[in-house]
């Protein structure tokens, strides 16, 4: 604890740190809230990066802050409405005006501030919530919708490239030593029967049908603080995926993240199901605001975004299950095969709604 307040005080101006706790159920890097004694913020989020994902943390932070700064510009003269704010969370430098620390251990820090008066959850409440979730990413996108994407780095290389993750699959699959159990089984042959769709996104950015543009990279229900008062969308935070993608990746994960109910922790996987009456909400919310920037074409790839997000992540889960668990954090030994299970389940009930989903989209 003693090495967390003295890493801490290293993005600290005035006061000092009196508390550092942990915050939050991310699988990548370690987080912390720090309460410091004075100053008009008492609180910022303090992280360790994983720069075994991520191996360039320096651009990320260079990514994050050309984003806090093109928004920051943006918000000054774009109106969200008398009764609607938008935070941005800021980078916090350090006394030698550095983005980061680097630790006695080579560890990588860096500081955020904290979104004060708001929380997140992770599964939707209801369906006003859901409509914020859908507001909250539309919000998003309509301020970075303009921000040139060359600028950004691509942090994560292959990040969302589902054919890259169906190689890697293959190459696990090839060197493993997990027993043959039933559910993995079952998980190769889900797997099997899907692999023609996998390259449909990438394929339509291929032929110029779908463009880069600026993402959020993960934005799960988790990510979008609501404001505890007036329970509307207020932030988007866990930046460290902004990069050049294409929106449907957003829309997709914003979907598969809060139509399932039960959650990705579930350990009923059978009874998984994705919410009809959600997406609509989800949708409602981001659509309303996102024809500010969303082309035709687009539109017509929402559906393939649900459907193969929500597959990806299970491709991804199932492979590091294979990999002996190398990439996520896991509690115990089949962590990441049941989490696969889970996304295998939600793909199938988006695969039994597909006539559903896209007649909500052309109503919508």
């Amino acid at each position: 604890m003693n090495d967390l307040i003295a890493i801490a005080e290293q993005f600290v101006s005035r006061g000092k740190v009196i508390k550092v706790r942990e915050l939050g159920e991310g699988n990548i890097n370690q987080t912390f809230l720090v309460v410091i004694d004075r100053g008009e913020n008492k609180h910022f989020v303090l992280q360790q990066i994983n720069t075994q994902v991520f191996t360039q943390p320096e651009l990320i932070m260079d990514n994050i802050q050309i984003f806090t700064n093109h928004v920051n510009h943006k918000l000054a003269g774009l109106s969200l409405g008398s009764n609607r704010c938008w935070q941005v969370p800021q980078v916090l430098l350090t006394s030698t005006a550095k983005h980061h620390y680097l630790d006695r251990n080579n560890r990588f820090w860096r500081a955020i501030t904290f979104i004060e008066n708001a929380q997140s959850y992770n599964t939707i409440q209801n369906l006003e919530h859901a409509q914020e979730i859908g507001y909250g990413l539309g919000i998003f996108h309509t301020l970075i919708s303009d921000l040139d994407v060359t600028r950004l780095a691509d942090t994560l290389p292959g990040f969302h490239i589902a054919p890259s993750y169906l190689k890697q699959y293959h190459q696990a699959l090839a060197k493993t030593t997990k027993k043959k159990a039933t559910e993995v089984n079952y998980c190769q042959q889900f797997i099997q029967e899907r692999i023609n769709f996998v390259a449909i996104l990438e394929q339509a950015k291929a032929q110029g049908i779908l463009k880069l543009s600026p993402i959020h990279g993960d934005p799960k229900v988790n990510n979008i603080m609501i404001d505890n008062q007036d329970k509307k969308a207020i932030a988007m935070v866990d930046l460290d995926t902004i990069k050049p993608g294409l929106i449907h990746y957003d829309i997709g994960d914003c979907l598969r993240s809060g139509c399932n109910t039960l959650g990705e922790e579930t350990s009923n996987w059978e009874k998984v199901q994705f919410d009809l009456n959600l997406a609509q909400a989800i949708l409602q919310g981001y659509l309303s605001i996102a024809d500010n920037f969303i082309t035709q074409q687009e539109l017509e790839y929402i559906y393939e975004g649900i459907r193969l997000i929500a597959f990806e992540l299970g491709l991804r889960f199932f492979t590091d299950y294979l990999n002996n668990d190398i990439y996520f954090k896991t509690n115990y030994a089949e962590h990441n095969l049941r989490r696969a299970l889970v996304q295998f389940q939600l793909t199938k009930s988006i695969e039994s709604q597909e006539k559903e989903i896209r007649n909500l989209i052309i109503k919508l």
